[in-house]
């Protein structure tokens, strides 16, 4: 079982609360609210987005490239962290 399936429902529960991020946007468009408003509700979204991209891609590493249980003498813990550090403050 992957990690996606395993985390359905979280991974589906955050998507949503993006898709709720999007629609705000919408309306504000819709509204004609000022730049001010909208790109704050776009950064918003963006982060959001980025979150859930640095969770897929952490679990990613951690169950499909350095599974300590089917491989353990492979995983260097460190590297690992220092990977993920990395990619969480790029998708930030």
């Amino acid at each position: 079982m992957t990690h996606t399936i395993r985390d359905k429902k979280r991974l589906l529960a955050r998507i949503r609360r993006i898709r709720g991020q999007a629609e705000a946007v919408e309306r504000a468009l819709e509204s004609e609210a000022g730049c001010e408003t909208v790109m704050h509700l776009i950064a918003g979204m963006r982060g959001a987005t980025a979150g859930l991209m640095a969770e897929i891609v952490e679990d990613h590493v951690r169950t499909h490239l350095v599974d300590h249980h089917k491989h353990p003498g492979a995983l260097n813990e460190d590297a690992a962290e220092q990977l993920l550090d990395v990619v969480r403050s790029y998708l930030k």
